[in-house]
């Protein structure tokens, strides 16, 4: 079973000499925008040799602060504070857990790999899109309790009542949660007529859907384009322990806290995860078109093996602060409308990038 899960992952499956006693794997951290306020803070973490040694004791095991201080020969409060500053760039999560003196603080990271994309300053021939949607701006659902859907300011409706996924104030949704079923958007673009799509690159912050949370609560999730089957990635759980680092304060510990960044792409050559290869399904495979509306579902199907529901976290809830990121790299810098939206709005503009 673990295989088949490592398979699903785009991952080699994992002997069993490499297991810690984590909350959660570490999974890769993949930064596609170096201005962006994530990227900046991850290099000012990193920056530090204090605080690039804590990063590298705790891929061996989880350490408490006192541990972390000894091995680096550092006062406690020093430690804290590197600490902190790893927590605020969401490389390092921490919990407190009884111990033999009180309580301890367990620090642990979150990815074991780091990805830079500097194609935009690489003085590439290619040319992007980057369209955002908010988690809640789906243009069909079928959910299913446990489920739920939430603003940075309320609830929307009740709790496990798939009826509350119709009110209008979903829209202003940053985070929802069902225990099946699946959740369907739209990604519009204003790419030129003759555009040749390259690679479409999704970004989400995604998790299991437990009740309340389960670190280890595993979930076959499935995501479509344009009707087409791209793949299945098994989700760890349904992280908590720790609170998002977004989290609006009304938020319950108890409630999902935050999930995992999950880079999805479709190129000419095939589709991966993380960089990780993922399937066979290609570009040509998913019809992205110029001035089209690209769909993008979610969701766990009726007949998978993991049963564990999705969390999609949004803008205000989980730990990165972003919505749903469809980026498509094409190889036209510029052109015309399709001849069919220019014959119906025979005025609009040419040359839209």
């Amino acid at each position: 079973m673990e295989e088949n899960r490592a398979k699903r992952n785009g991952a080699q499956p994992m002997g069993a000499e490499n297991g810690h006693s984590r909350a959660s794997s570490p999974t890769p951290l993949h930064l596609h925008d170096l201005s962006s306020r994530t990227t900046v803070a991850v290099f000012r973490a990193l920056a530090s040799e204090s605080r690039a040694k804590i990063f590298e004791l705790l891929a061996e095991r989880e350490m408490n602060i006192n541990d972390l201080s000894a091995a680096l020969n550092l006062a406690q409060p020093s430690t804290s504070k590197h600490i902190q500053i790893l927590e605020e760039a969401g490389l390092v999560v921490s919990e407190y857990q009884a111990a033999a003196q009180g309580m301890q603080k367990l620090c642990r990271r979150l990815h074991d790999r780091l990805s830079i994309d500097f194609s935009s300053s690489q003085g590439s021939k290619d040319y992007a899109i980057e369209i955002t949607t908010p988690v809640g701006m789906y243009v069909a659902a079928q959910v299913k309790p446990t489920c739920g859907l939430a603003t940075r300011e309320r609830i929307v409706g009740l709790i496990d009542d798939p009826l509350s996924f119709s009110f209008p104030e979903r829209a202003e949704a940053g985070i929802i949660w069902s225990g099946g079923g699946y959740v369907e958007y739209v990604f519009p673009n204003s790419l030129p007529a003759g555009a040749k799509i390259n690679e479409v690159d999704l970004t989400l912050e995604v998790s299991s859907e437990a009740p309340g949370y389960a670190n280890e609560y595993p979930s076959d999730i499935t995501f479509w384009i344009n009707d087409v089957e791209v793949g299945t990635w098994n989700s760890p759980g349904d992280p908590g322990g720790e609170r998002g680092r977004f989290n609006p304060p009304w938020w319950q510990d108890y409630m999902n806290q935050h999930g995992y960044l999950k880079d999805f792409r479709v190129t000419t050559s095939g589709s991966f995860v993380d960089d990780e290869p993922w399937s066979d399904v290609t570009i040509a495979d998913i019809k992205v078109a110029p001035w089209q509306a690209t769909r993008l579902r979610i969701g766990v199907k009726e007949d998978a093996e993991d049963q564990g529901g999705f969390t999609i976290f949004g803008r205000g809830f989980g730990s990165y602060d972003q919505d749903l990121v469809m980026k498509i790299q094409h190889s036209t810098a510029g052109g015309d409308v399709p001849t069919p939206v220019k014959e119906r709005q025979p005025n609009l503009s040419k040359n839209l990038a």
